[in-house]
């Protein structure tokens, strides 16, 4: 099953119809109420960071759903405005870390920004240490992909970032974050599969 696709904006009643939609499409496939918090928290998360990320993106949320499987779905493009400013892109970060990125959702958040600038940079950039620790060698279809569960195992090895994957909510609920970048379209999946 998938959910009604939702335009992305700052309208914080659009905001919270995405979170509506969650509710309903764990009612539509039979979770417990357990299930159905985690499935909002794991939305509220994604979403959680969009107001930042809307700057200079436009993009789609969705869900899609088999059986008690679940993929929630952010599909971002730059903006035509923004990508034909290519230094105001560059400026995300002038270090090529986002200070501000603390946390997991912080990293995701900067991995997509990352991805946004291999966009238009080349050669694409890798300097970000956790962004490296998450790189996935073989990312398919995608020209480049940033895991979660990729980022955990290298995590291992390296106290304070472990430590701060326990302390995630997102880390510690979704079986995997993907974020992936074809062409100037960035994807964010976070699945979870409740069976």
């Amino acid at each position: 099953m998938k959910t009604d696709v939702f335009e992305l904006t700052n309208d914080t009643q659009e905001l919270e119809t995405m979170l509506s939609e969650t509710e309903k499409a764990a009612v539509y496939n039979g979770l417990d109420k357990k299930q159905s918090i985690r499935l909002r928290l794991l939305a509220e998360e994604l979403i959680g960071m969009l107001p930042e990320l809307l700057e200079y993106i436009k993009g789609q949320f969705w869900i899609e759903s088999k059986g008690k499987a679940f993929e929630l779905h952010i599909s971002a493009t730059l903006d035509d405005m923004f990508a034909a400013d290519r230094e105001k892109l560059l400026s995300i970060s002038t270090s090529g870390e986002n200070a501000a990125a603390k946390g997991v959702m912080g990293k995701i958040r900067s991995a997509f920004e990352i991805m946004l600038k291999e966009y238009v940079t080349t050669p694409p950039v890798y300097y970000n240490e956790f962004y490296s620790m998450g790189l996935v060698p073989d990312p398919m279809y995608y020209y480049s992909i940033w895991s979660l569960e990729q980022y955990k195992e290298a995590a291992k090895a390296n106290l304070d970032a472990w430590d701060e994957l326990e302390k995630s909510i997102i880390a510690n609920l979704a079986d995997d974050v993907i974020v992936g970048i074809k062409g100037k379209q960035v994807d964010i999946i976070v699945k979870k599969d409740f069976a």
